[in-house]
């Protein structure tokens, strides 16, 4: 050992390595080295970067001996894939996805001797359509690279083939789905990412890369939405009606607009002050430690997510799903709403770094319900601007939150069977309020927001799936390794 100060690198941040001359001669040591050149990656902020290190030493056997161990200890590590299935989006949000790919993934990938098979889209659910057709179980798993809506799509294609091979319904709401353990990974190129910044802390493609390169799984919670015993969709992040559904709804006619559509839909929205009458059912997740208000956010590791997985598999072991459903106890929340919204995740963002719902977890098997009731104007902003700051946005009396595990919502049309004077001419005039909302009667029904796509329906069932599927992902570092941030003084050391 032939230097002054230590280096050392985790063999599970090592992307590859190689084998390289030195082209000058090094100070106080007088000839050539055989080195061994190491491709890892450093860390900062959430943000991964590869970095070369380079190793050298005197014997050159030594150093072979080197190569060969690390060579044989990255194959050894079962959890980093050899070959992926990609779907590039080269339309959607940024419209760079197949750029971004070819220029900062695919690179990273080959020097990780990852084989890929990658796939253009052309068309609305071509990804989720395939992924019917493919043989997926010879793939270690599946990238996405776009928006929230194409991994939606791959989601909903890897889940869906996953049941159909084994013969599960899933129109049946109370099916117990089997999990898919094809993990999923993101490359993001979309308007908002928030899935991907939900589980990693920020939206960079070549962090997203070296998270699947080295093998990352974070398990994930999925939400089936049901109506009438047909299946509509899965959620991953939020499930909004209401203000949220509204905006959704309003931003998809004014799509030439760009990203912008939604700050010019939500101001629109902000200032119809629209509220929706209706009733929720819903069972209280028992199962999980904590509450949605006890600032306990979801991280590395997160303990309360493992206890919960834990819990979730005893008693279904005990007593079967069915039978622990029909001893639980629902609960009945009728009134009018500003807005309703079901996170199985924090939804952070950019613009809402603590998210929706700050100590939502990705993988307990639960969603926090989030009700508005409603409000002043003025109220409901103060509750909005919450998101974008630390304040409790909780702390409010027209707010409650609850963490559960289903639930069912109705609405007040659905519920009513009488046809007084009032319903008639709800349903006679009510395309013409639709279209003329400043009309002085209130819009009757809004529209679901089920992870940026519209539900048709507004009666709605909703279950949590412990873990259904995994991400290429390893959840938000509580502290990211800025101590062990390679700089470039310290990157070429003597061993």
């Amino acid at each position: 050992c032939v230097h002054t100060e230590n280096c050392f690198v985790r063999i599970s941040e090592i992307i590859a390595v190689e084998e390289t001359e030195f082209n000058k001669k090094q100070r106080n040591i007088g000839r050539w080295h055989k080195m061994a050149k190491l491709h890892a990656f450093m860390a900062r902020n959430h943000r991964w970067r590869c970095s070369d290190m380079t190793f050298w030493c005197v014997d050159e056997h030594l150093c072979n001996q080197w190569i060969q161990a690390l060579k044989e200890l990255l194959e050894m590590q079962k959890s980093r894939p050899k070959q992926l299935l990609v779907y590039i989006n080269p339309y959607g949000g940024k419209r760079q996805g197949k750029r971004i790919y070819e220029q900062k993934v695919a690179p990273l990938f080959s020097l990780a001797s990852i084989s890929t098979d990658v796939v253009i889209t052309e068309h609305a659910n071509h990804a989720k359509d395939n992924l019917f057709e493919v043989n997926i179980y010879k793939y270690d798993g599946v990238v996405c690279v776009g928006g929230d809506g194409m991994f939606s799509e791959v989601m909903h294609g890897l889940i869906g083939r996953m049941q159909k091979d084994s013969g599960i319904d899933q129109n049946n709401p109370k099916a117990s789905l089997v999990q898919c353990n094809i993990r999923i990974g993101i490359i993001p190129a979309g308007s908002t990412d928030c899935i991907c910044y939900s589980t990693v802390g920020i939206s960079d493609p070549v962090t997203s890369a070296l998270h699947i390169i080295v093998g990352d799984c974070q398990p994930l919670d999925v939400s089936s939405v049901h109506h009438n015993n047909t299946f509509l969709k899965y959620s991953v992040s939020l499930l909004g009606y209401g203000f949220y559904g509204d905006i959704l709804k309003d931003s998809e006619k004014k799509r030439w607009m760009g990203p912008m559509r939604y700050d010019y839909s939500g101001f629109k929205t902000f200032l119809s002050h629209h509220y929706y009458e209706g009733t929720i059912v819903y069972q209280p997740a028992k199962h999980t430690h904590g509450s949605p208000r006890d600032k306990e956010s979801c991280r590395t590791g997160c303990y309360i997510c493992k206890k919960s997985e834990k819990q979730l598999a005893e008693l279904h072991k005990e007593c079967g799903l069915k039978h622990e459903e029909s001893e639980e106890e629902w609960k009945v929340i009728k009134g009018k709403f500003l807005a309703i919204n079901a996170v199985n995740m924090s939804c952070a963002c950019p613009r809402s770094p603590k998210g929706l719902s700050p100590a939502a977890h990705l993988a307990d098997g639960s969603a926090d319900l989030i009700l508005v009731r409603k409000c002043s104007r003025f109220d409901f902003l103060r509750y909005l601007v919450r998101h974008t700051n630390q304040d409790d946005q909780f702390d409010f009396p027209f707010v409650d939150v609850y963490r559960v595990k289903c639930f069912q919502f109705t609405s007040k049309l659905s519920e009513d069977n009488e046809s007084n004077v009032m319903d008639i001419g709800k349903k006679r005039f009510g395309q013409f309020c639709r279209d003329h909302p400043a009309c002085c009667c209130n819009i009757v029904n809004s529209t679901w927001n089920c992870d940026g796509e519209t539900l048709d329906s507004s009666a709605i069932e909703v279950r949590v799936h412990c873990q259904l599927m995994k991400l290429f992902a390893r959840g938000i570092e509580e502290n990211c390794k800025d101590e062990a941030a390679y700089s470039q003084s310290s990157v070429e050391q003597l061993l």
